[in-house]
């Protein structure tokens, strides 16, 4: 596929390294706030008034994903733009939104990016420039992309994968077999990319992360899941049967993997690995995804407090309401912040050195179940039925402690970081 040059650009502008330090401020800037009420808007006239629908159906709301391309919120473009943001504050900004509106349609529309991600962190320069448009199409032709590590007996202990790349060098090419769990867009996806092990003996230090072009033979959708929420968001498995890519589809090159494998039997260290580069830059989207369905709790259960009437009076008089709502907005707020915190320090190169990426998805997620429960408790009887939406948000608040990193694991990399010690 020939690229433009403003698609070659924004490719490597994302690949390129951190910019310079800038000031951390929550003080947003005029382009900041035009995004922020621009995705806003769109999720408050387009994605609200469809999520009960696609919860219901649990199918891939394309009629919404269309809209959003037509309009540039589903495009490379738009995930390009908020990944340039020199404060690294667009793309929390604009998961907030986006996830205010629905989480479900949310992982819909956004679902590709992780593909993105996964192709940006491991990729060469070249191979994010070919494959990341693909990942999106066109408006006229949409298209999906998929990020996918885990497997049925590897969730949180992924250095345990069973999936396999096996080399065939008088050819070139690798023939990946095994079978991913688990997986946003899985099966139904243009552009897949997967995480398996090339040398298992080595465990996590083993694995590689493969790109698998559209029209591959040997790949297809395995069960797809029915699930507790998000049920927009397709999720399915990824069955991987002697499918055979060609070697330039190995994102970082043989010569880096090579290197990289030598290093972990010599029993060097190594810099990153194919899953945790792709998680550690996505913890904090992914954080900030658990504030939009927080706040949208939040917001609905305020607005009913002042509305409901019992014993002659606004149940947000009474302090038992009042303090549950004092308590929601303080942790949605502290959230926030702890995910813009981790967001700056992704996007300038400051280390994580007490897991903050980590904290922010930890907090954010388990804020999200609170809030919604919360939400459920002020609400009553109303809140129990899916007439309204908070039964919905209750629901879709339960995946942030588990996907991209179980609550316990996040507690895991923040004790190791702030110890210094190989807790297990």
């Amino acid at each position: 596929m020939v690229q433009t040059e403003a698609e070659a650009a924004a490719a490597a502008t994302a690949a390129a390294p951190a910019a310079a330090a800038v000031t951390f401020s929550m003080e947003l800037n005029d382009e900041q706030r035009q995004m922020q009420k621009w995705v806003h808007d769109f999720a408050k006239d387009v994605i609200r008034p469809a999520a009960h629908e696609w919860d219901e159906r649990e199918e891939t709301p394309w009629p919404i994903i269309e809209e959003a391309a037509k309009v540039g919120i589903y495009s490379w473009e738009f995930v390009q733009n908020s990944f340039a943001d020199p404060t690294g504050l667009m793309m929390p900004l604009v998961n907030e939104e986006i996830f205010w509106g629905d989480a479900g349609i949310g992982l819909s529309i956004f679902g590709s990016s992780l593909a993105v991600a996964g192709l940006i962190a491991n990729g060469t320069m070249e191979q994010v420039v070919e494959w990341v448009p693909q990942c999106f199409g066109t408006p006229e032709k949409i298209q999906l992309g998929a990020f996918g590590v885990s497997e049925a007996d590897a969730g949180s202990d992924v250095s345990s994968l069973k999936s396999r790349a096996v080399y065939n060098e008088a050819k070139d090419e690798w023939t990946l077999n095994g079978t991913k769990s688990w997986i946003t867009n899985g099966g139904i996806a243009d552009v897949h990319v997967l995480v398996v092990s090339v040398e298992p003996e080595l465990g996590s230090r083993g694995h590689a992360a493969f790109v698998i072009p559209p029209g591959t033979k040997g790949i297809s959708q395995g069960q797809k899941y029915l699930k507790h929420g998000i049920r927009a968001s397709h999720t399915a498995e990824v069955v991987l049967d002697d499918c055979t890519v060609p070697g330039s589809c190995l994102l970082g090159g043989k010569e880096k993997l090579d290197a990289r494998i030598a290093r972990a039997r010599e029993g060097k260290s190594s810099k990153s690995q194919a899953a945790m580069a792709t998680f550690e830059a996505t913890r904090p989207a992914v954080g900030a995804q658990a504030v939009g369905v927080a706040r949208a709790a939040y917001e609905f259960a305020l607005d009913y407090a002042k509305e409901r009437v019992q014993f002659g009076r606004a149940i947000i008089e009474n302090q038992a309401i009042a303090f549950k709502l004092a308590d929601m907005k303080t942790s949605i707020d502290a959230s926030r912040l702890l995910v813009w915190r981790a967001a700056w320090m992704a996007k300038t190169g400051q280390p994580f050195v007490a897991g903050e990426g980590s904290m922010s998805k930890l907090f954010a997620g388990e804020t999200a179940v609170r809030v919604t429960d919360e939400a459920i408790q002020i609400l009553g009887g109303m809140g129990y039925i899916r007439d309204n939406p908070v039964e919905r948000w209750h629901r879709d608040a339960k995946i942030y402690t588990i996907f991209e990193g179980t609550s316990e694991i996040q507690r895991l990399v923040i004790a190791r970081a702030i110890s210094g010690i190989h807790i297990k």
